[in-house]
């Protein structure tokens, strides 16, 4: 852990002076690393099902009128 520290993220030189902003950014180092390890260690997420259309979804498709994928695309030529 000591060796991570000082290898990976630069603990070998601080950026402060005073001791209590030294360990400010020792702890704050401590946290992101922890951090870094829990996201490393999370298992992958579950691929999603796909949700069920809305009833106007549903309606569009039956009346064959298209629409885009999205809808939150700008539809007005000012974008």
């Amino acid at each position: 852990m000591i060796s991570e520290f000082v290898n990976g993220h630069g603990m070998r030189q601080c950026h402060y002076r005073n001791e209590d902003k030294a360990h400010v950014q020792h702890v704050l180092t401590a946290i992101a690393v922890n951090l870094e390890r829990i996201d490393v260690q999370r298992p992958p997420a579950p691929d999603r099902e796909p949700r069920k259309q809305t009833a106007l979804q549903g309606f569009l498709d039956r009346q064959r009128i298209t629409r885009p994928r999205s809808w939150r695309v700008a539809t007005h030529p000012g974008g």
